[in-house]
């Protein structure tokens, strides 16, 4: 069982240097020995601060770290509607205003400063605290994807569920999306964001495949709002990209959204969930997969917000999966294929995975924002779920598994014996 080992770090780690040497995302053994299974719930949560000291080191002069090693816009500071003599008595400490947004369907204003040359936003938060001790700012955070893909370009599913399911109406804030993969075949593909010069990205079109595509390939119909928040950009991910495409999602109706993106806790994306919420949104969000030793990640550790959590082809918990009060709901989060860009398809492995397939479910509830959907749509899809580990609800697997029909339709050819 340890052979397994080595090459699974090198897939998670490295879906890039997997897919080139052609090594397919290997079928783990029930009853993994102790070490291994430590291993593996590290490996999640090594993943992305790899990924984060990565972007830090590959792009310093546009980001930095926050104290727990998160990665932010260098140098800036969002203010949330802050008043005109703070403001101006920031400005007259040396603070630059960059942008100001009026974000009118979600009732939020927020300004973006920069801070003094030389001065980091560690400093310049104390800084700003002195100056209007009444105001709200934080660093402009980066969010990134919970998943990892690995694969070789060209190669082709199993055919899994020719069934058709119906086309609903649904939301996505991701990467760029490739809207002519087969995949999504009859999807209507609205898109937004990147000055309108956004690229299909990996994690984007694997995610929208699940959310809204069809495993067969055939057409489907529904409706997908995709946001690219991404760009292709340094600062690609940011809060303050995610708070326009609320807003854009926000005057389009769009009443479910899928978050399959995790970050630290930040005021600015507190107070957009907030909002969306009292507008009648429902949010789908990823957990994350730093392990069960982890601290929440956001926005699913946010109130009101479904957490989904990953489950293997036997229903066991991904060992790199986030356990907590975040969890609401698992589904099937490996041995699944999800669209690559270009037409391929690629494995997929991860809570990033598992979210959309309970995204489509809660946009099947409901079709239009409204007062109280999120309750509504947790008390339906908690009818639903099937209970794993102990009765009831727990900080594993939530109420229980959603979507496990959804497996055999998006199968890998490792479920095949």
């Amino acid at each position: 069982m340890l052979r397994f080992l080595p090459l699974l770090l090198v897939l998670l780690l490295s879906p890039s240097r997997a897919a080139a040497l052609g090594v397919p995302l290997p079928r783990l053994p029930a009853n993994l020995p102790p070490p291994v299974q430590q291993t593996l719930e590290q490996t999640g949560r090594e993943v992305r601060r790899l990924r984060e000291r990565t972007l830090l080191r590959e792009h310093r002069r546009w980001l930095e770290a926050d104290p727990r090693g998160a990665p932010a816009v260098r140098s800036e500071v969002v203010a949330i509607a802050p008043d005109a003599a703070p403001l101006a008595r920031a400005q007259a400490a040396g603070f630059q205003v960059v942008r100001e947004s009026r974000l009118a369907p979600l009732d939020l204003r927020i300004v973006v400063l920069r801070a003094p040359d030389g001065m980091r936003v560690r400093t310049a938060l104390r800084r700003l605290a002195r100056i209007d001790p009444d105001g709200q700012y934080d660093y402009n955070h980066i969010y990134l994807g919970s998943g990892t893909l690995g694969g070789v370009p060209g190669e082709t599913s199993p055919h899994g569920s020719r069934q058709a399911v119906a086309g609903v109406r649904v939301g996505l804030v991701d990467g760029g999306v490739d809207a002519s993969h087969p995949l999504l075949a009859g999807v209507a593909v609205q898109q937004w964001g990147c000055r309108g010069n956004g690229q299909p990205e990996a994690h984007g079109t694997a995610v929208a495949s699940l959310l809204a595509g069809d495993a067969s390939g055939g057409a489907r119909g529904g409706e997908l709002f995709a946001a690219d928040i991404y760009c292709g950009e340094p600062t690609g991910g940011s809060v303050t990209s995610l708070a326009e495409a609320f807003a854009w999602l926000a005057r389009e109706r769009v009443a479910v959204i899928n978050l399959s993106l995790v970050g630290p806790p930040n005021q600015l994306l507190e107070s957009l969930v907030g909002a969306m919420q009292q507008r009648g949104h429902v949010l789908v969000a990823a957990v994350g997969n730093d392990g069960p030793a982890a601290r929440p990640l956001y926005p699913a550790a946010y109130p009101g917000v479904i957490g989904v959590t990953a489950v293997d082809v036997r229903d066991r918990l991904l060992p790199e999966a986030v356990r907590g009060d975040a969890v609401d709901f698992a589904a099937p989060g490996s041995d699944l294929w999800a669209a690559r860009p270009g037409g391929d398809r690629t494995p997929v492995r991860g809570t990033s995975f598992a979210a959309p397939l309970v995204a489509r479910l809660a946009a099947a509830e409901v079709r239009s924002p409204s007062p109280g959907a999120t309750g509504r749509v947790m008390q339906r899809l908690a009818s639903r779920a099937r209970d794993l580990g102990p009765r009831g609800r727990d900080p594993r697997f939530g109420h229980g598994l959603l979507s496990a029909d959804a497996r055999a339709a998006w199968a890998t050819r490792m479920n095949e014996d």
